[in-house]
């Protein structure tokens, strides 16, 4: 079920514009408007899922699901070889700016440590 003032849930309704890079029944990705590395996508669960507190029982294997097509966007993006960075931010402190779970497939760039 969609949330009605959820960006992530019009993204996926087809309301607002996004630079999709991958979909399938349960996930979908998309450039981030903001980029913090050459290569940022996003990468959503289409049904509205706050975070991972959210997960139970059948719907835990959204997040590897989640996880699978992160992995193939990063492939299709040439960030295999070179290597990535995976991140999921919660609330405020962690830096998650919208309430709908996602990952972050940043990319095309040496990663640092720590990375705050």
């Amino acid at each position: 079920m969609a949330a009605p003032d959820c960006i992530f849930c019009k993204i996926v309704a087809g309301e607002i514009p996004a630079e999709v890079v991958y979909e399938d029944v349960c996930c979908l990705a998309f450039r981030d408007i903001n980029p913090q590395a050459p290569t940022h996508i996003l990468v959503i669960p289409r049904k509205h899922v706050t975070g991972l507190g959210d997960l139970e029982g059948a719907e835990a294997s959204l997040l590897g699901n989640m996880l699978a097509a992160a992995a193939q966007v990063a492939d299709e993006a040439g960030l295999t070889e070179p290597g990535y960075r995976v991140v999921i931010n919660w609330n405020a402190d962690g830096g998650m700016e919208v309430p709908h779970l996602h990952l972050h497939v940043l990319g095309g760039r040496k990663m640092s440590w720590p990375p705050g």
